[in-house]
């Protein structure tokens, strides 16, 4: 790519991007990472370009690519300085990077093979830069391209099959938002299966970048499919970022039992006064909504409820209500809470034996305790599951979720710590505590996320059972 001067005016020269079709294998190597350790494979194509394969389970003997009855799940990644290297978020492709090969790691059958010469979609390292000053104009990257005398997408797809075919894989599932990926790799022999999007966060400084791509370009739509593929139970094949935080909890063999707390930094939910408006913020309120939207019931007790006056519906997202289920031993709750008064969603409310609650509205279920006994996590669950209700949220407070995780019925902890220092207050999670640091509950992390300026951690209590203790009434 040159840039001439004649006369006091600039232009650009194109030229196309040289076509290969056969790649030499150089090196064969092994590559840790921070989601695991890949097979590394470099080549060079017959015009001169060096590219490398990063995979997991492949072998030389594994032709024609099939393994266990699967195929491989393969990203394409076209090379990103920017991006990848730099961290740039003008574009998307550093975050679905590193998201494809935790993906292929996770599978545990597949390859990310990083095409070198796809600069910019085949103009260059420079070239894309001169795009940028253009985009920073208010042109969009289609447009920008043109401009340049370029064509909108140069890039080619040859050296890609041949690399494929190296290794063994003829037929792939596709991890990819480009529907014109699949239809080169078709073109070139290349069987594939299936094609999942591969779609991350949306930010301010890529957002009109990732619309053109939709818009003008044939990309996958934005993650609003990905929920509702979600609340459909899964059945559609997509990958994102809400896929990979909330698929364990809509699969047949997931957690059953999951419990949520929003605490401070020194683990307290609400001030000394009984004040929680807010410890967390928007972002893990939005979260706490999506668990609400994928479970049958979510279990609050008597006290939180009188305290916090929740509604405990599904709002900041797309998603049905779950059952409203209130532990009110001695029938405690006032008549005009919004649990109680609003219909929008049904509600159980469970009393001690031998209470005799106030009035509520049509929509609630009044139902006696079994015995005269505390109202025990197992037994809780037990009556929900014969009304039905199988996936189950145990959302507050702090000595609810403390019972149900000690007596050993949370399959999943999803645990919010707020950058804020309450002091004093009302305590959050609080275990029985041990002598020894290492008799201390270490559940393993499943996944950690920045929401806003909290961090949400998910731990698999289901690895790590406590014994079973009765809940404090």
């Amino acid at each position: 790519m040159g840039r001439t001067i004649l006369g006091g005016v600039t232009s650009s020269l194109a030229i196309p991007l040289p076509d290969p079709s056969s790649v030499e294998r150089l090196a064969d190597t092994v590559l840790p990472t921070r989601h695991g350790t890949f097979r590394m494979t470099a080549y060079r194509d017959d015009v001169g370009l060096e590219h490398v394969v990063l995979s997991v389970g492949i072998t030389d003997e594994s032709a024609p690519g099939h393994h266990i009855g699967r195929a491989p799940l393969v990203r394409v990644h076209s090379e990103c300085l920017t991006g990848d290297a730099l961290g740039s978020r003008r574009c998307d492709c550093g975050e679905q990077l590193q998201r494809a090969l935790h993906l292929i790691m996770q599978d545990g059958y597949g390859a990310l093979v990083y095409v070198g010469g796809h600069e910019g979609r085949g103009i260059g390292l420079v070239e894309k830069l001169r795009a940028y000053e253009l985009q920073d104009t208010g042109v969009d990257t289609v447009d920008a391209n043109l401009r340049l005398g370029h064509d909108a997408d140069q890039r080619t797809y040859g050296q890609t099959a041949a690399m494929l075919k190296d290794l063994g894989i003829r037929v792939v599932r596709l991890l990819s938002c480009n529907p014109a990926k699949q239809e080169a790799l078709t073109e070139l022999g290349v069987r594939v299966v299936s094609r999942q999007s591969l779609i991350v966060p949306r930010r301010p400084e890529n957002a009109a970048y990732l619309r053109t791509k939709r818009e003008r370009m044939g990309h996958d739509p934005e993650s609003v499919d990905e929920w509702q593929a979600l609340l459909h139970g899964g059945g559609v094949l997509t990958t994102g970022v809400l896929t990979e935080r909330y698929a364990d909890l809509v699969h047949p063999d997931g957690p059953k039992v999951i419990a949520q707390l929003g605490q401070s930094m020194d683990g307290f939910i609400a001030s000394r006064t009984g004040d929680a408006v807010f410890v967390t913020g928007e972002e893990d309120r939005e979260h706490l909504h999506r668990l609400r939207a994928l479970v049958d019931a979510v279990v609050v007790g008597s006290a939180t409820a009188a305290a916090d006056d929740p509604q405990l519906t599904v709002r900041a997202v797309p998603g049905p209500h779950p059952t409203r289920v209130v532990l009110d031993p001695r029938g405690t709750l006032p008549g005009d809470s919004r649990l109680l008064t609003d219909a929008t969603a049904p509600t159980l409310w469970i009393v001690g034996q031998g209470v005799e609650p106030v009035p509520a509205g049509d929509h609630v279920e009044v139902v006696a305790w079994h015995s005269e006994g505390p109202m025990d996590p197992a037994g809780v669950l037990s009556l929900l599951r014969e009304r039905g209700l199988e996936r189950v949220l145990v959302e507050g407070g702090g000595r609810l979720v403390t019972a149900f995780v000690e007596a050993g019925m949370v399959d999943r902890l999803y645990l919010t710590v707020a950058p804020v220092l309450i002091g004093d207050g009302v305590p959050g999670l609080r275990l029985a505590g041990t002598d020894r640091l290492a008799d201390a509950l270490r559940p393993p992390v499943v996944r950690r996320w920045q929401a806003g300026e909290d961090i949400v951690t998910e731990l698999d209590l289901a690895a790590t059972r406590t014994a079973s203790r009765v809940m404090p009434v």
